[in-house]
């Protein structure tokens, strides 16, 4: 038996409790496959509140020509294994004129092949692997990838003025992307990687490896993780007594991190996509309305979500609810004001934007920082890279 759930019923019964505006018959389908269950499910539920505002606030002014949008929603888990029948049925069967991965790297690869032999637009959400979009013409992301994530990492050990960083990574494609991007850049900033170590998904007692770090003495610690696993890591880091900073990334970005790791967690710095104190009239009203949503406040995994589906509509809006090439073809060409900030895509389908430093501050993140560099930052072309 699989282990996805399609949940459009669970959707609609959501939206009665809520009061939501569904529609009774949906005439425009987008697909969205994201972990409902599993380790991933906390990030899941964001990213599915964050997609779901997007269908209301667009179906709640008309829709697209007067039809109606219906999320096409499938459980994941976060693994391929799961991904890749959710991804068959939402282009055989559902008939999607577009989907979103709200997902991770591996079930977003997976998936993201046969979005593309079935000319289906699959926008990107949050999935950092530089695979993804070489899958084909039909895909497309919102948020910067690995590399460019771990460029700007270590550009902020440089403007902190660190010179001894110890670098951890969690050892997966999004771990393994941040540190080619970060050991990429090192060499242009005035620091040295004393010590490397890697670890594992399922790992959450650091022993071994913080007793290495307290002997490393670093300056400053880069490691990279998801809150599931970089909570016990803080935690455990500081309990050691070391108080070197951590710089962590987008998979801290999230109100668990901050409940895992308890005080722990102030002053940890991340690298993102989401700046809870931007003034930018797109940002603030994202974080009002999903916190009235949702009912808990948006962290990047939602806005970026949100921000994917939002693409999409807007690419729908300017071919009448067409999907195919001329739906990729709007999207391609389009200018976006979002949560995430001012997005357009290049000819591999990235995005180049500035990257948002947050610092946890009194239980919460505030803004730090603003990395921006467009050399450091471009993201890869296909003629270039």
């Amino acid at each position: 038996m699989s282990h996805f759930k399609h949940t459009s019923l669970a959707l609609v019964l959501a939206a009665l409790a809520t009061g939501a505006a569904l529609p009774a018959h949906a005439d425009i389908k987008i697909g969205f496959n994201v972990p409902l269950t599993g380790f991933a499910a906390a990030d899941g539920k964001s990213a599915l509140e964050g997609a779901k505002l997007a269908i209301a606030q667009a179906n709640a002014k008309g829709g697209v020509k007067g039809e109606k949008l219906e999320l096409v929603v499938y459980d994941d888990q976060g693994a391929a294994k799961d991904a890749v029948p959710a991804a068959t049925k939402l282009v055989e069967r559902d008939k999607v004129v577009a989907a979103v991965s709200g997902s991770y790297s591996g079930s977003t690869r997976a998936a993201a092949s046969i979005f593309q032999r079935g000319k289906v637009p699959y926008v990107v959400a949050y999935a950092i692997h530089p695979d993804i979009t070489r899958a084909g013409d039909f895909m497309f992301r919102v948020s910067a990838m690995g590399e460019v994530q771990g460029r700007a990492g270590a550009k902020l050990v440089s403007e902190l003025g660190k010179k001894r960083v110890a670098l951890v990574s969690i050892n997966n494609d999004f771990g393994q992307a941040l540190a080619a991007g970060f050991k990429e850049a090192a060499p242009k900033f005035d620091f040295k990687i004393v010590a490397e170590y890697d670890y594992g998904m399922q790992d959450r007692q650091f022993g071994a490896l913080v007793s290495k770090l307290k002997s490393d003495n670093p300056d400053v610690i880069y490691a990279s993780g998801y809150f599931f696993t970089a909570g016990p890591l803080v935690s455990q880091i500081r309990a050691a007594g070391i108080t070197a900073p951590v710089i962590g990334q987008e998979g801290y970005d999230s109100e668990k991190f901050m409940e895992i790791a308890g005080p722990a967690s102030e002053g940890t710095l991340i690298t993102t996509s989401l700046d809870r104190d931007s003034t930018a009239p797109a940002t603030k009203a994202f974080l009002t309305e999903f916190r009235k949503s949702a009912n808990f406040g948006a962290d990047m995994v939602g806005a970026s979500s949100y921000t994917a589906v939002q693409v999409v509509i807007d690419g729908l809006t300017k071919t009448g609810g067409k999907g195919g090439e001329a739906l990729r073809d709007a999207i391609a060409a389009g200018k976006y004001d979002t949560p995430i900030g001012q997005l357009s895509f290049n000819d591999l389908h990235e995005v180049k934007k500035d990257i948002q430093v947050q610092i946890v501050k009194d239980k919460a993140f505030h803004r730090h920082s603003v990395i921006s560099d467009p050399v450091l930052l471009a993201p890869p072309t296909k003629a270039g890279n």
